[in-house]
């Protein structure tokens, strides 16, 4: 059973959360500010935390940050702070996904089965995951830093390939604009978003079968990008 830790301090709508979640087949457990969640977290190991971050007691960011002084528990932000920029804190904090409230429930459980499952994923097959990832479209070899699409080689530059590095070996999570552009780049280029549209684009032409409409390489606006494979 996964066992899912709520950390929200709105009782109706942890009571509401908890019916649907143990409806699923999920062990909810809860905590009310941030400090309970802290030790709640480092004692009973849940497989998922979902976590609003106005919470009493501190900023939910640094409940993130706690956990990832030692864990890679999925995290998933619920909250009602919508801007791009409190996304991007979150996320660059070490959140793995971020939904707005009001939301829908089954999204919520969507993304919560989504974490889980890159979570659950057998260590052998992480491993080959991340030595050949391969899609409908194309294949990478990450050892032999290769790009194929058919028979054919695809020809990226370091920039494309760093890139496409990075988005490939976190399948399926938002990676931000400053954390692409901090790795790939460096700090003195932390606003030039338009290189990542130029580059990204570039990537698309050459994998994806309609660039326009990308279907791996997906484009979350004003946050950053993320691979699904």
């Amino acid at each position: 059973m996964t066992r899912v830790l709520v950390v929200e301090d709105d009782p109706q709508l942890v009571r509401a959360l908890k019916i649907n979640l143990q409806a699923r087949k999920f062990d909810v457990e809860e905590a009310s500010d941030g400090g309970t969640a802290l030790r709640l977290a480092a004692a009973r190991k849940p497989d998922v935390i979902v976590l609003d971050l106005g919470l009493p007691d501190m900023d939910g960011i640094e409940v993130i940050k706690g956990v990832r002084d030692w864990s890679r528990i999925p995290i998933l932000v619920l909250s009602a702070r919508h801007t791009s920029e409190d996304k991007i804190r979150a996320l660059d904090a070490g959140a793995d996904d971020y939904v707005t409230k009001p939301f829908s429930m089954d999204e919520l459980l969507a993304r919560l089965r989504a974490a889980t499952r890159r979570q659950e994923a057998p260590a052998a097959s992480l491993a080959d995951e991340f030595t050949l990832v391969t899609t409908d479209e194309f294949s990478v070899d990450l050892v032999a830093k290769k790009v194929r699409r058919g028979e054919r080689t695809v020809r990226l530059t370091p920039t494309e390939w760093h890139l496409l590095e990075i988005l490939i070996t976190h399948p399926g999570r938002l990676i931000t604009q400053s954390r692409l552009l901090l790795e790939v780049w460096g700090p003195t280029y932390s606003e030039h978003t338009n290189y990542l549209r130029v580059y990204m684009a570039q990537l698309r032409r050459k994998l994806e079968a309609d660039p326009a409409h990308p279907r791996y390489l997906i484009t979350e606006p004003g946050m950053g990008y993320r691979f699904e494979p």
